[in-house]
């Protein structure tokens, strides 16, 4: 219940719509509920009632068959604008869900997306919104509307005779029993399908981005074989609560015919033996009633039904919204109009999993406008320095600073804006090289992301594509080499105008020695009085940076230029030869 409580609480901006919703309702239990009232009428006053004249007794059909007619064409006019208040209200409540699940999933660090698969992910923004959608579009009002119909239905059942609701009634508790019996599992149906399609989803997503791997190592059979075994769990779930469902409605109509044969058995031996408190109207009335009391009741359990699919997806979403950020912002951020570009760590500890320390006591400081190459074997946690710059991740221990100011005490948004990243693996959106280079970022004009790409040595290619800088990318930017994509990413970051803090990762780690020669270039003015730091790959980088620092096993083995690296004769200068005698630099030199 604290879930739908929860859920509920989403509706609160459109408490005066809800207000208006409740008071159709009401309007409308109240009038539809008094039909089999006027039918008990005719049926005693002008069916039965022999001893007024003939004439008296049409002429009173007349009237209340016209008061049947326009209490019914009213009481479903209302009831087709609150459907469509309540739609629209739904509508709005599912809107503003969708936006915070995602708005969190862009909050969140760099360290979940590394443990959730993306196709998890996937199933939390779009199915298991849309299994809300449903229930909140119809299921929260209309919940309430068949309530106040049952309501309104057993008042006036006592009303006209509390012999016959008293029949019906202690049937209810064993049916409710059921209904409620079967509502718990259905929920933990759902809950499987919800876990199951979200691991098929997982697998999909992967063998999709990996599948000319999984064809160049002829995997097709395994990747069917996996991905067979997953959908075969997922229709093992489905059919559980296809099976629990499906005693639903079952169940309502038993209940129902239960109830006629209680109101044949009682109401036809009461109106048998003469009885004053039961009448022929009042029989005729109870029949309708007990066809319009389970009508709403069958809606409520198909309500309950959609209400533990929903809470399936309900607990899935909260449990991504309740997630820690762990990243915060802080509560009183600093902003300083500009930064020197000073970048000082000092005693930072950092491990993605608890313990398994990636950086161990790194201690070392940038001066603004200096390039520093860091350098060392895979795994090092070279990427990992930059990462903490701009605040993916958040340290352990010690303190990671710019011009004095614990990267921790900056927003998100404005640190990130002051950085400059170019990765190895450039990525391109779907949209013009416009889009790619601008991020429709304001106040980046035409002329500002022209001139960036000329910067670059980008505008060329660009220049010669069929619609230039209109020019649609496909998905991953499909059609461009390698060395193209990593030009227009560098154009991108340069029309960001980073501040004067430059963080480059690999930049030219995997591109053709053309290309390379065209990115150096660029980099030698973008690197003009910006603050650098180059996770260095290739020599003619690491020759020309103003220090150098040396990792190993994420600790800080040595520092210095490159000459007095050398000269020392230590581990640098290990990897620096292994780096000559590379196929890659021997091309190079």
């Amino acid at each position: 219940m604290k879930l739908a409580k929860r859920l509920l609480a989403y509706s609160l901006p459109y408490w005066r719509s809800l207000v208006a919703a409740f008071a159709m309702i009401m309007f409308t239990s109240l009038t539809i509920n008094y039909l089999p009232v006027l039918i008990q009428r005719m049926t005693d006053q002008c069916l039965m009632n022999t001893s007024s004249p003939v004439a008296e007794r049409i002429d009173l059909l007349t009237k209340l068959g016209i008061l049947y007619i326009s209490i019914a064409a009213i009481g479903h006019l209302v009831r087709y604008f609150q459907g469509l208040l309540t739609a629209w209200i739904g509508q709005k409540i599912i809107y503003d869900l969708r936006l915070e699940v995602f708005r969190k999933v862009l909050r969140m660090q760099q360290a979940y997306f590394d443990k959730t698969a993306v196709g998890t992910l996937m199933t939390r923004v779009t199915s298991d919104i849309e299994r809300l959608q449903h229930f909140v579009t119809e299921g929260v009002v209309g919940t309430i509307a068949d309530l106040f119909m049952l309501l309104g239905i057993m008042g006036y059942m006592i009303y006209i005779s509390p012999t016959l609701s008293l029949s019906i009634f202690i049937t209810l508790p064993l049916l409710f029993a059921i209904m409620f019996y079967i509502n718990g599992k259905l929920r933990d149906a759902n809950r499987d399908i919800r876990d199951r399609q979200s691991r098929l989803n997982a697998l999909l997503q992967e063998d999709l981005t990996g599948m000319t791997t999984i064809q160049l190592f002829n995997r097709e059979a395994s990747a069917m074989a996996d991905f067979d075994k997953r959908h075969t769990h997922l229709r093992s779930a489905y059919f559980d609560e296809v099976r629990w469902f499906s005693l639903y409605f079952p169940t309502v109509e038993g209940g129902q015919a239960l109830s006629v044969l209680i109101i044949l058995a009682v109401g036809g031996l009461l109106v048998l033996n003469g009885s004053t408190a039961i009448t022929l109207g009042i029989f005729v009335a109870f029949l309708a009633y007990i066809r319009d009391f389970f009508r709403p009741l069958g809606s409520l359990s198909d309500k309950a039904g959609s209400f533990q699919v929903a809470m399936a997806s309900i607990e899935r979403i909260f449990t991504l919204l309740d997630t820690s950020e762990e990243v915060n912002e802080p509560a009183k951020p600093e902003s300083p109009d500009r930064i020197a570009g000073s970048i000082a760590f000092n005693n930072v500890w950092f491990a993605y999993n608890d313990d398994n320390w990636v950086i161990k006591d790194l201690s070392f400081a940038v001066e603004p406008g200096q390039v520093l190459a860091v350098v060392g074997a895979t795994g090092a946690g070279k990427s990992t320095v930059i990462n903490l710059i701009g605040r993916f991740y958040d340290v352990q221990q010690g303190s990671v600073s710019i011009d004095g100011i614990d990267v921790r005490r900056f927003g998100k948004h404005d640190l990130r804006s002051r950085l400059g990243y170019v990765f190895q693996d450039p990525f391109i959106f779907t949209g013009s090289i416009n889009d790619n280079i601008g991020l429709q970022t304001p106040g980046i004009s035409q002329a500002d992301m022209v001139h960036a790409a000329k910067t670059v040595n980008a505008h060329e290619f660009i220049d010669a594509m069929p619609e230039g800088y209109d020019t649609v990318m496909n998905e991953r930017g499909e059609g461009l080499s390698l060395g193209q994509k990593q030009l227009l990413v560098m154009a991108r970051t340069l029309a960001q105008n980073p501040e004067l803090l430059f963080v480059l990762d690999e930049a030219t780690a995997s591109v053709d020695t053309a290309t390379e020669i065209l990115i150096q270039d660029a980099l030698e003015k973008l690197m003009t009085n910006r603050t650098s730091i180059v996770i260095a790959h290739r020599l003619s980088t690491i020759r020309h940076a103003d220090r150098i620092l040396v990792m190993r096993h994420g600790e800080l083995v040595d520092q210095g230029t490159h000459d007095e690296l050398m000269e020392h004769d230590g581990y640098y200068r290990q990897l620096y030869e292994l780096l000559l005698h590379s196929p890659e630099e021997e091309e190079s030199l």
